[in-house]
């Protein structure tokens, strides 16, 4: 109908008119957290019982269990909700979804890059056993990748992984205005 304003969602505009922007950025990265929790419920590998405790296994071990209660955790969004609600209640309910979501995207995103480093640790070490059991041979090889595996752990920051998601975010095009900032992030993680 000529005139007649199309909405992407149900809710409100508002004055400032970024109603549409907040509930599309929150349906993004709600997205983006169901696919790194896909990811991270995947099955992983079984280690033989002399190689259970070794780093990555137990990294991994970490990862699964972080990503369970991660998803396990329970959502409180403290909303007023009525029929009559007002712009600015809107506002801020959309705005603490936000932070919700994105701190949990944020959480797990970290797991998922210590995951990956420690599936990648598994594949080197698969690769120089061979299927073999460990022996005097296999040390020195066994040890870089151990080496390896801290290395890489080290270069996953907190910092790195806000940039990391802004700039994927931003090279999709994602509306970025309200994204909440680290400290707010690591304040929300800290509170929950």
């Amino acid at each position: 109908m000529p005139g007649k304003k199309t909405t992407l969602s149900k809710t409100k505009p508002m004055a400032d008119g970024f109603n549409e922007a907040r509930a599309m950025r929150v349906a993004e990265v709600m997205n983006d957290f169901q696919r790194l929790q896909q990811y991270l419920m995947q099955p992983q590998p079984s280690p033989s019982a002399d190689d259970y405790y070794e780093e990555g296994y137990e990294i991994l071990r970490q990862c699964r269990a972080g990503a369970s209660a991660l998803l396990a955790a329970q959502y409180d969004p403290d909303l007023q909700q009525g029929p009559n609600e007002s712009d600015e209640v809107v506002k801020r309910q959309l705005q603490r979804v936000l932070l919700d979501a994105s701190a949990r995207r944020f959480q797990a995103q970290k797991i998922y890059l210590r995951a990956v480093a420690a599936a990648r640790w598994v594949n080197m070490r698969n690769g120089i056993l061979q299927g073999q059991r460990r022996h005097a041979g296999h040390m020195a090889a066994l040890q870089q990748a151990d080496n390896a595996l801290r290395a890489e752990l080290a270069t996953i920051s907190d910092e790195r992984i806000v940039s990391d998601l802004r700039t994927k975010d931003w090279q999709a095009a994602h509306w970025l205005q309200e994204d909440p900032p680290l400290a707010s992030l690591l304040a929300w993680i800290r509170s929950h």
